[in-house]
């Protein structure tokens, strides 16, 4: 467990995560398979686009609600 606050998964941003992505390739991934990028406010709409486009998102929640549901490390 850390006690770094997480951040946003776009290039070069440094601002502190408030959004998860999950996502999955079908191509290499099982269907259950959850992968997970990081979003702050800004980035959010950009990169749930981004995984949209190619079919990969699969959720996008609160970081505090995945922690609850999944536990945060």
């Amino acid at each position: 467990m850390s006690d770094e606050t997480p951040i946003c998964s776009a290039k070069g941003c440094r601002a502190d995560a408030v959004w998860v992505l999950a996502w999955n390739n079908p191509k290499i991934h099982t269907p259950e398979r959850r992968k997970t990028w990081l979003a702050c406010e800004g980035h959010r709409e950009h990169l749930s686009q981004f995984l949209g486009v190619r079919g990969f998102l699969k959720d996008v929640v609160l970081l505090k609600e995945w922690e609850s549901a999944h536990g945060s490390a």
